[in-house]
């Protein structure tokens, strides 16, 4: 939920109304943590949802339709009207679940937040006769996706780059403990693997593995807070500390407390991010910059768009990760301070929805 957050406290800094809309796309779309279970049942998360959401400004702006089309938050005559009066509907996910109500908004945007897989996915649809939906623009965090870069395909549609924002505010620096480890917090295997054009698009789990021997290779702590099939002795064994990724987000505090309690992130992406140089960023990765945490991560072809070398290292090896790390901790209080410029310059949500809004000449 934070990088949503990111968005709709990013639009209500500009001054904007900003409501938030989302259906199950699935049977069993529901996660208790409480429970460890996925199910219909929406209580856990529309409660977890709705004070998160009143917290920051938007209680009652906010709408939930579960499996069995029923409403939770706004009505459906009430989320009807916001979408008649809507200057603006941004599409965040891909099941096009809003299609039909957004169809009366003034302009309708698609974010694409799972470079390489989404224009996979759509390609494939093209392929088997379907359309693909329409919409007004179509966004990718994926930066290079679309150009000579990206070995992603397109799907006949003009994909524009886009940083995912954060709300510089919600994140502050503090001090750091010197024995504080490098952590990141992932999935595992998030879905299955995707095959296109005769090769095979994975997951985190596969490029962890290429990295597997980074705690033998610094002195510093490294942890990964995990979900998703985790091989957790593997991990130990090789100097990696293990933490449960739901405990870590349990809330948007606990989310926060985490990054705080770090010394940077070092994070590896998705092997489909990597295999297409899609030039995705992380948008967990932009909170530790602005929160003024150092960031290692290895590199989808973001360090063409991002200064790399102070605060943020771009990386494709152990080796290269592992003289990063060293290098941060030896010279930590400028790292932290270039690691939150780099957050504010580039990321600071006012100016990455902003320029957005301005493309769209949405005032």
């Amino acid at each position: 939920m934070s990088w949503v957050l990111q968005y709709l406290v990013g639009f209500q800094q500009l001054g904007h109304d900003v409501y938030f809309v989302e259906k199950s796309g699935y049977p069993d779309s529901c996660y208790d943590p409480m429970k460890n279970q996925m199910s219909d049942d929406c209580t856990y998360g529309v409660r977890q949802v709705g004070h998160l959401l009143k917290r920051f400004g938007l209680g009652g702006k906010w709408c939930y339709v579960d499996a069995q089309e029923r409403y939770y938050g706004l009505s459906k005559g009430q989320v009807e009207a916001v979408f008649e009066s809507a200057e603006l509907f941004i599409e965040m996910g891909t099941h096009e679940a809003w299609l039909t109500e957004s169809s009366s908004a003034r302009l309708r945007v698609l974010v694409d937040g799972d470079p390489g897989f989404t224009q996979i996915k759509l390609e494939k649809r093209l392929t088997r006769g379907e359309q693909v939906p329409l919409y007004d623009r179509y966004y990718s965090v994926g930066r290079n996706i679309g150009t000579e870069k990206s070995g992603a395909p397109t799907a006949g549609t003009e994909w524009h780059p886009l940083f995912h924002p954060v709300a510089i505010d919600l994140f502050t620096p503090t001090i750091c403990l010197t024995c504080a480890p490098f952590t990141t917090i992932m999935n595992w295997q998030s879905y299955e693997n995707v095959e296109y054009g005769g090769r095979v698009y994975g997951q985190k789990d596969i490029e962890l593995n290429r990295f597997l021997t980074l705690p033998r290779h610094t002195m510093v702590p490294l942890a990964v807070a995990a979900a998703g099939g985790v091989p957790r002795e593997l991990l130990s064994n090789y100097g990696w500390r293990v933490h449960d990724a739901h405990a870590v987000t349990i809330s948007f505090d606990s989310f926060v407390r985490y990054i705080r309690d770090s010394r940077g992130e070092f994070s590896v992406a998705k092997n489909g991010y990597v295999a297409t140089t899609s030039g995705w960023f992380s948008d967990r990765s932009a909170a530790y910059l602005a929160s003024g945490r150092p960031v290692v991560m290895q590199d989808t072809g973001f360090s063409s768009h991002l200064p790399c070398g102070r605060g943020l290292f771009a990386v494709t090896t152990v080796d290269e990760a592992a003289w990063a790390i060293e290098e941060i901790h030896r010279d930590y209080d400028h790292h932290s301070s270039w690691a939150r410029e780099i957050a504010i310059q580039y990321l600071d949500a006012r100016k990455v929805l902003g320029g957005l809004l301005d493309e769209l000449d949405v005032r």
